[in-house]
């Protein structure tokens, strides 16, 4: 049986802004029903790759596809299947929850029955329906964020794209959002996210890429990338003592030396962890296992980016 086309799927794709290179010969695929990240810090290129695939940003060069046609020509037809979610809020403050949704049905030319009957699952679905005539600017962070989530489901989309869908949430409002797409992912829903929380990637990605400056460093599931990059145990020493730097540099263990601390990648060696923890541990140690965080920090780096 011949496996199924990729959702998406891109071929060297490249993004040129003058003589800046935001996207360098970038190649991937996502497939039906799967939750996929892309990572990266700030200026990786990831924000512009996904404006790419939803037809807001012209490629400079490569191939994009998304449901086996291509963007650049098949825009049309394949914006009316996708559904975004974009970082900032652009909903409407001059009109109500309900009004925000039929408003934005209007413009994939839904009849008026079934752009209310979607307002209202949505709404019911995302927890909205006591505010529903509310205006948007009496919301709070976390459902004006699910009103933004709910809009870009109108038009029943066979894939959603998410900017930083969770940016500036506070946990409890966080994990409300995260829920709801844990359910709409279980209803077998595509869908692209990226974001700053390597605990929402982790949380939610069947697989992900990280990238930085333009390229992918890295790609798989993120108990892959741990268990690959980071190591089911990681040692951090506040202010380590010299004799412990000279016995992780002597045993060729990988680690990262910090200001004021040390960072050791044991591996599979729990040995040396027990020698670590006998020898040269007092309340100083922290022992713990490794995060998709750890991985992202040692492909691309700790230091702040502009």
């Amino acid at each position: 049986m011949a496996k199924a086309a990729p959702i998406i799927e891109a071929v060297e794709v490249t993004k040129k802004f003058g003589s800046f290179t935001a996207v360098d010969k970038v190649s991937l695929a996502v497939h039906q029903g799967e939750f996929f990240g892309v990572l990266g810090p700030n200026g990786a290129g990831k924000t512009s790759i996904i404006r790419m695939m939803y037809g807001f940003s012209p490629l400079s060069a490569g191939v994009m596809k998304v449901f086996g046609l291509d963007i650049s020509t098949g825009w049309r037809e394949i914006r009316g299947q996708i559904g975004v979610c974009q970082q900032d809020n652009t909903l409407d403050p001059d009109l109500s929850v309900e009004k925000n949704l039929l408003v934005f049905a209007g413009y994939y030319r839904l009849a008026q029955s079934v752009a209310e009957h979607k307002t209202r699952e949505l709404l019911n679905f995302f927890a909205l329906n006591h505010k529903r005539l509310a205006q948007v600017s009496q919301l709070s962070g976390g459902m004006a964020r699910r009103l933004m989530l709910a809009r870009s489901l109108i038009n029943d989309p066979r894939l959603v794209i998410l900017d930083e869908p969770t940016t500036g949430l506070d946990p409890q409002s966080r994990h409300q959002v995260w829920e709801k797409l844990r359910e709409l992912r279980s209803r077998g829903l595509t869908m692209v996210l990226t974001t700053h929380y390597m605990e929402e990637a982790a949380h939610l990605c069947d697989r992900l890429i990280i990238m930085d400056r333009g390229r992918i460093l890295v790609e798989g599931s993120p108990d892959q990338l741990i268990s690959t990059y980071a190591g089911k145990s990681i040692i951090e020493v506040s202010t380590p003592r010299p004799e412990l730097v000279a016995f992780v540099k002597q045993q060729q263990v990988r680690h990262e030396e910090l200001a004021n601390r040390l960072i050791i990648y044991p591996g599979a060696n729990d040995q040396l962890g027990r020698v670590i923890r006998e020898r040269f541990c007092h309340e100083r140690c922290v022992f713990r296992n490794g995060t998709l965080e750890d991985v992202f920090l040692h492909l691309t780096g700790r230091e702040l980016r502009e």
